[in-house]
C-alpha cells in the first residue's frame, strides 16, 4: 500500500477488519496495524487509529488488555495464534539470542510464555523491536519455552543509539552502550564530526545487525568525552529521547499568558484569598501545586479543602503549550537535573501557589465525619493566598514541640496544623482498615557532587508530615474521580489491577517456607496482615519484596480496573497538573463540569491517551534509574576488591542479584562463583538451594560482598560473595503501592564529597 495514495475511510475499515479477522492475525495496537498494512507515514498512522476507533465504536472491533486490538468478542489477551505466527516484543541477551514475548501477555508473567530466539533466528532485530515470529518447535529441558525465528521486524523501539567511539584499521567505530548489540557499529570516517577516541556520540542506525553481516551506522552528534562531568547525563538523555529544551513558539504562548494574569479574581471562581490555607513541600522545591485547608464543621465534622495549581487556566486545549505537554506527559526527574512538562514560567510562577500571592486553583472540599467517612464532594474554580510555606522537616518540629511554636505562627495557622495531623492519621488508620496495602522497602537517594559525582547517599524518611500530604492527596484523587464517575463520564484513571493469582499462589508458598504461618495471600486483608507480622523481624524484606515482584504496574486508562494496592474501585490522578499531563485532563473535565457541559466519551481516544501516558511515564522512570546506574557504577569502578554490605533483590538460575545497603547499586553474583556447593534455583520460591543443609540464598537475605567487576559501558557490576551479614536493614521508608510520591523539581543535593549530605524529602499523591 502507498502512502502517498490513502485509500477513503470505508475502504480503510475494511481493509483493517480483513485483517484483523485473518487467521494468523495476533492482537497489536493500531500503530502496528497500521505498518502491517504498509502506512508507515504519520499521516497513515492517525488514518488508521481513527478508523479503528470508529470500528470500536460501531462495535466491529475491540480494545483489549494494554490497548491490543481483537475481534468483538475475541480476547486480545488470550487469542490463540494460527499456522503458528505470534507477534511480540524481542528482548536479545548479550550472548546474541534473545526471547520474545507475546503480544498481550504482562511482563511480570511467567516466562515459560516466552519464546526462545536464537542468534540466527533473530535476523536484524534489536531489544524492543515488535516483531513477527514463526514458531519451530517446542524446546526441553530447564526452560522448555517454545521455539521460533524472527519473519518480520514490524516496528523498531529506536533507530536512534548512544555509545564510545573508538578506530580500528582507520576506520570508525561505536560500542553500544548497554547490550543491546555485541559488537560494535561501523560509522566509517567520523572525522567531519571532530570526534575522538572514546568520545560519548549519538548514532543513526543505516542498517542493523545481524548473524550475516556488520551494523552499520551514521555519527550524528558528539556529546563529549567520555568522564567528562555532565557527559553521561547527555547520554541518558539521548538514549531514552528524552525531550530537550522548549521550543520558541511553546516559550512565546507562555510569555503571552504571564501578560495576561494579573492576579484579579474574574467572575465564576471563589475568593477564598482571606482562608487560612498552607502549602507543605520538600525544602528545596520551586513549585506549589497542592495546599490545605481545613475546618471544623457546626456538626462536628470536618471539611477538608485541597487545592491544586489551575493548570488547565494557562494550558489551553490546542496551542503550543498543550502540544508539548501532551508530548513530553511527564516531567522526569533525573539526579542532576529536571526536565519539565510545562516551561519555568508556568510551572515555577504563574501556576506555583506562592505565599502571599493570588493563585488559580482547582479546588476540592471533602467533608468527613470524625471517623473520616466522606460524606460530601464539591469542587470549583477558586484563588486562593497562601498563608504560609511549610517544609517537611518544620512540619516534623511541629509535631514533636507544638508549644514551642506558638510563638512562631499565627493561632489560625498553629491549629490548622494540629488539626490536620488529626485528621490525617484518621484517614490512614481507615485507609489500612479496608486494605490499603503499605509496602516497607527503603528508598536510598544518591548524593552528588559539584561534578555530579556520587559522593554519597541517604534514606528518604516518611514521616507524619509526609503522611498527612499523602492522605489528602489520597482522598482528593479519590474523591475528584467518583465525582467523574457519577456523570458517567470515561476519564484517565490510574489503574494498578490484581496480581496474577498464579503469583499469588507461588507467593503464598514462598512466604510459608520463611516460616511465616499465613492463610492464602490471594487475600489482601491477608497480606495486609503478614506485612504487619514481619515488621521488624528478619524476613521483613524478604516477604516485601517479594510480595512488589507479584504486583502489576500501576498505568493509566479509562478501563474501570480499580486500584488494587490503595484498595478503591475508582481513582485517578488530579493533584499535580503542574508535572503529569493525565491531571490535566482530569481538570479540563472539570471545568467541562463547570460550565454544564458533556465530554465525547469516546473510548478509543482515552485508551491511546492512557498508553502514551503510561509509556511517557515508564521511560522517565527507566531514565531515571539508569542514569542512577551510571552514576552508580562509576563511582564503584574506583572501589574494586572493597566489601559492602547487600540485600537479595532478585534470585534467578544464573545467579543473585543483590543491591547495596548504604549505596544503592545494584550487581550480580554469578552462580559459578559460589564454590562452596552444587547449587540449584528453585523457581517457586525464588531460591538457590545447595545440597548441603542450610545452604541457600532467598529474597531478602543480606550479605558481604566484594566487588568484583564494573563495566560502565556494558552497564555491568559484579561481586564476589563473601558471607552473611550479621544485621538487619536500616529503618525503612513505608511506600504505598502505586502511589506516585511527590518529586522535588530540584536534582538530588550536590554537596562535596567530605561534607554529611542533606536529607531530600519527598511525598506521595
Amino acid at each position: 500500500m502507498n502512502d502517498n495514495k490513502l485509500p477513503d475511510e470505508q475502504q480503510l475499515q475494511e481493509s483493517i477488519l480483513q485483517h484483523v479477522a485473518a487467521d494468523n492475525y495476533q492482537p497489536v495496537k493500531p500503530r502496528v496495524i497500521a505498518k502491517q498494512l504498509g502506512h508507515h507515514d504519520d499521516e497513515g498512522k492517525a488514518a488508521v487509529k481513527k478508523a479503528v476507533k470508529r470500528l470500536v465504536k460501531d462495535g466491529k472491533l475491540s480494545y483489549g488488555s494494554k490497548h491490543l486490538v481483537a475481534l468483538p468478542g475475541k480476547s486480545a489477551t488470550t487469542a490463540k495464534p494460527q499456522h503458528d505466527e505470534i507477534t511480540g516484543v524481542f528482548r536479545r541477551a548479550a550472548a546474541g539470542f534473545g526471547f520474545v514475548r507475546p503480544a498481550g501477555v504482562a511482563p511480570g508473567s511467567d516466562r515459560k510464555e516466552d519464546i526462545f530466539i536464537s542468534q540466527k533466528a533473530a535476523g536484524d532485530a534489536s531489544s524492543g523491536d515488535v516483531v513477527l515470529v514463526r514458531i519451530s518447535k517446542h524446546r526441553q529441558g530447564r526452560r522448555p519455552n517454545r521455539e521460533g525465528h524472527i519473519v518480520q521486524v514490524i516496528e523498531r523501539d529506536t533507530n536512534r543509539f548512544v555509545g564510545t567511539y573508538f578506530e580500528s584499521g582507520g576506520l570508525g567505530y561505536v560500542q553500544i552502550d548497554g547490550k543491546p548489540f555485541k559488537d560494535p557499529i561501523l560509522v566509517g570516517d567520523a572525522g567531519a564530526k571532530n570526534c575522538r577516541a572514546d568520545d560519548k556520540v549519538v548514532i543513526e542506525m543505516v542498517r542493523f545487525p545481524s548473524h550475516v553481516h556488520q551494523g552499520e551506522g551514521v555519527l550524528v552528534q558528539v556529546l563529549g568525552p567520555r568522564g567528562t562531568p555532565g557527559v553521561d547525563t547527555l547520554s541518558i538523555i539521548h538514549e531514552f529521547g528524552l525531550p530537550g529544551d522548549f521550543p520558541e513558539d511553546v516559550l512565546e504562548d507562555s510569555r503571552v499568558r504571564a501578560d495576561e494574569f494579573d492576579e484579579s479574581i474574574p467572575a465564576g471562581r471563589r475568593d477564598l484569598t482571606a482562608a487560612t490555607i498552607i502549602t507543605i513541600d520538600p525544602i528545596d522545591a520551586r513549585d506549589f501545586d497542592d495546599a490545605i485547608s481545613l475546618e471544623k464543621l457546626d456538626n462536628g465534622h470536618w471539611l477538608l479543602g485541597v487545592h491544586i495549581a489551575d493548570v488547565s487556566h494557562f494550558v489551553q486545549q490546542k496551542t503550543p503549550l498543550d502540544r508539548e505537554a501532551h508530548d513530553r506527559a511527564t516531567s522526569v526527574y533525573l539526579p542532576d537535573r529536571v526536565i519539565p512538562m510545562l516551561p519555568e514560567i508556568i510551572s515555577n510562577n504563574l501556576a506555583s501557589l506562592q505565599p502571599d500571592r493570588v493563585r488559580y486553583t482547582k479546588s476540592c472540599f471533602m467533608e468527613f465525619t470524625p471517623e473520616g467517612v466522606r460524606t460530601h464532594t464539591e469542587a470549583c474554580n477558586a484563588a486562593i493566598k497562601s498563608k504560609r510555606r511549610f517544609a517537611y522537616e518544620e512540619v516534623d518540629e511541629y509535631l514533636a514541640d507544638r508549644d514551642a511554636w506558638r510563638e512562631k505562627l499565627s493561632p489560625e495557622v498553629h491549629r490548622l496544623l494540629g488539626d490536620m495531623h488529626t485528621l490525617a492519621m484518621t484517614l490512614r488508620r481507615r485507609r489500612a482498615k479496608h486494605g490499603s496495602l503499605e509496602l516497607s522497602l527503603p528508598e536510598v537517594k544518591i548524593d552528588l557532587d559539584n561534578d555530579g559525582q556520587v559522593a554519597g547517599a541517604h534514606l528518604v524518611e516518611n514521616t507524619e508530615s509526609h503522611q498527612i500530604i499523602e492522605e489528602f492527596m489520597l482522598a482528593a484523587n479519590m474523591a475528584i474521580a467518583e465525582l467523574l464517575k457519577e456523570n458517567e463520564w470515561l476519564f484517565l484513571r490510574r489503574v494498578h489491577e490484581p496480581p496474577d493469582p498464579r503469583k499469588l499462589k507461588q507467593l503464598t508458598t514462598f512466604v510459608r517456607d520463611l516460616g511465616v504461618d499465613c492463610e492464602s495471600l490471594e487475600s489482601r486483608f491477608e497480606m495486609q496482615r503478614v506485612l504487619d507480622l514481619v515488621k521488624g523481624r528478619p524476613e521483613e524484606h524478604a516477604v516485601n519484596y517479594a510480595m512488589l515482584r507479584s504486583m502489576q504496574k500501576a498505568v493509566y486508562s479509562p478501563a474501570e480496573e480499580g486500584h488494587f494496592a490503595l484498595a478503591s474501585d475508582c481513582y485517578c490522578h488530579f493533584t499535580s497538573p503542574i508535572r503529569r499531563y493525565p491531571d490535566l485532563t482530569v481538570h479540563r473535565l472539570l471545568d467541562l463540569k463547570f460550565a454544564h457541559g458533556k465530554p465525547r466519551n469516546d473510548f478509543g481516544e482515552w485508551a491511546i491517551l492512557g498508553e502514551h501516558c503510561s509509556e511517557r511515564e515508564q521511560r522517565a522512570e527507566k531514565a531515571e534509574r539508569e542514569l542512577i546506574k551510571v552514576k552508580l557504577l562509576s563511582h564503584m569502578s574506583q572501589r574494586v576488591g572493597e566489601e559492602i554490605t547487600t540485600v537479595v533483590t532478585g534470585v534467578e538460575e544464573f545467579g543473585l542479584f543483590v543491591q547495596g545497603i548504604d549505596l544503592p547499586a545494584e550487581g550480580l553474583i554469578h552462580i559459578s562463583s559460589l564454590q562452596d556447593d552444587y547449587y540449584h534455583y528453585e523457581r517457586a520460591s525464588h531460591t538457590l538451594t545447595g545440597r548441603r543443609a542450610g545452604h541457600e540464598f532467598r529474597l531478602g537475605d543480606f550479605l558481604v560482598v566484594a566487588i568484583a567487576r564494573v563495566d560502565v559501558d556494558r552497564r555491568e557490576l559484579d561481586f564476589r560473595y563473601v558471607r552473611r551479614a550479621d544485621r538487619r536493614a536500616p529503618n525503612p521508608a513505608p511506600h504505598a503501592g502505586g502511589s506516585k510520591p511527590k518529586r522535588s523539581r530540584q536534582p538530588a543535593k550536590k554537596t562535596a564529597a567530605k561534607k554529611k549530605p542533606a536529607k531530600r524529602k519527598r511525598r506521595r499523591k
